[in-house]
Formats: structure tokens, C-alpha cells, sequence
């Protein structure tokens, strides 16, 4: 689990398909300390949540980003999110899974990206970014003014909704230490609606 609070910003070194395509072998390289990383351990990475396979160290001790980790993104991921895209030199909003006794300074976070939101429109204001995306009629039930939802592993506060289009509000802290800054109207995201209104909605279809 996870919490959607960003703790480094990742850059993929390599990728390389294999098993015929279905699965990709992805480097990235991260300000984490190495000896913290275990094989099988989960990172979510643009809020996908991903497995170590390898990790290890390059560079030298000054190197901004001298750690680096191995995963595998399977055919599912491929097709449902943004890793489709990846490639070698893309940046990546990365967050360690929750231990106990962590702070849950933002909300409930599976790492299981449900789709692809599109950005219609970016405004920036004088103190911060407002963005409008677009989302499939499936995953906008889910959506709700003041409700969380997850973008590109990011928690984000819901700022208004009409009908599959929505907005959300962007702090300065926030588009400094993530990828968030870069995004522009055609953009696609990862996002991950809130799990809470998930069940919500599967309970009152159970009725």
C-alpha cells in the first residue's frame, strides 16, 4: 500500500523488451539508499506499482542519483497505463510501500492504476496550477468534488467535477519535487480513483 506522497523522482536508465514484447525490463535510477531496497520489494513508479528484481549502485558518491533498481512491467500494465510510453530518460514519481507505523499524509493508495486520464487544459494561477483532465464514464462515478484521486502517483484533493471531466488544484511544493510541472494539455496520466469510493460504489450496485 501506499500513500500517493512522492519521496523521489526516478529517471528510466534502460528498457528493454522481452519475452517477445509482453514484458519490459526497466532500469531506473533513484536517490534511494541501495541497502534499503530488497528483491521483491514494491515501489510504485508513476503510481504503478512495480516489483524489484535487482538493485545496485553506479557512479560516484556525489552522483545525484547513484542507486538504481530493476523491474518488470508485464503485458497488463503495457496496455492499461502510461508505461506503454516509457522510455529510456523519462522521469518517474516514485514512492516506497508503507511500513507500519508510517505517516498517512495522504490517502489509501493500492498502486493498481485503473486507466489513463488525459489533460484537456493546464491554468496557472499565481500560486498554483489548475488541471483539467478527461476520464472514461467508467472511472468518473468514482470521482467527487473534495475526493481524493490519484494521478501519475501523486494524491490530489478533486477540485471540480462535470460529468467524465475534472480538476485538480496543484501546490508550488508539489510541482517542484514531481514530475507534475511537465504536464501539458495532451498529456496522459496514470491515475487510480479513490478506493473508498470504489467499494462505496460496489456496495450500492449489491443492493
Amino acid at each position: 500500500m501506499f500513500t500517493g506522497i512522492v519521496t523521489d523522482v526516478g529517471e528510466i536508465t534502460s528498457l528493454k523488451p522481452v519475452a517477445q514484447g509482453q514484458l519490459h525490463r526497466l532500469r531506473i535510477a533513484c536517490r534511494y539508499d541501495q541497502k534499503t531496497i530488497a528483491d521483491g520489494a514494491s515501489i510504485a513508479c508513476n503510481g504503478v506499482c512495480l516489483t524489484v528484481v535487482a538493485s545496485g549502485t553506479e557512479g560516484g558518491k556525489d552522483s545525484a542519483r547513484n542507486t538504481w533498481f530493476d523491474v518488470d512491467a508485464a503485458a497488463e500494465t503495457l496496455s492499461m497505463t502510461t508505461a506503454k510510453h516509457w522510455t529510456a530518460g523519462t522521469k518517474l514519481n516514485l514512492e516506497r510501500a508503507l511500513k507500519i507505523g508510517d505517516e498517512l499524509g495522504g490517502h489509501i493508495v493500492a498502486g493498481h492504476a485503473d486507466g489513463i486520464a488525459t489533460i484537456e487544459k493546464r491554468d496557472d494561477l499565481p500560486d498554483m496550477a489548475r488541471i483539467t483532465l478527461r476520464t472514461t464514464r467508467e472511472l468518473a462515478r468514482f470521482i467527487a468534488i473534495k475526493g481524493s484521486v490519484t494521478l501519475d502517483g501523486v494524491s490530489l484533493t478533486v477540485n471540480t467535477v462535470d460529468d467524465v471531466v475534472f480538476s485538480v488544484l496543484i501546490i508550488p511544493h508539489t510541482l517542484s519535487v514531481t514530475t507534475l510541472n511537465g504536464w501539458r494539455a495532451g498529456s496522459e496520466v496514470n491515475i487510480e480513483v479513490d478506493l473508498m469510493a470504489r467499494y462505496a460504489g460496489r456496495l450500492s450496485e449489491m443492493k
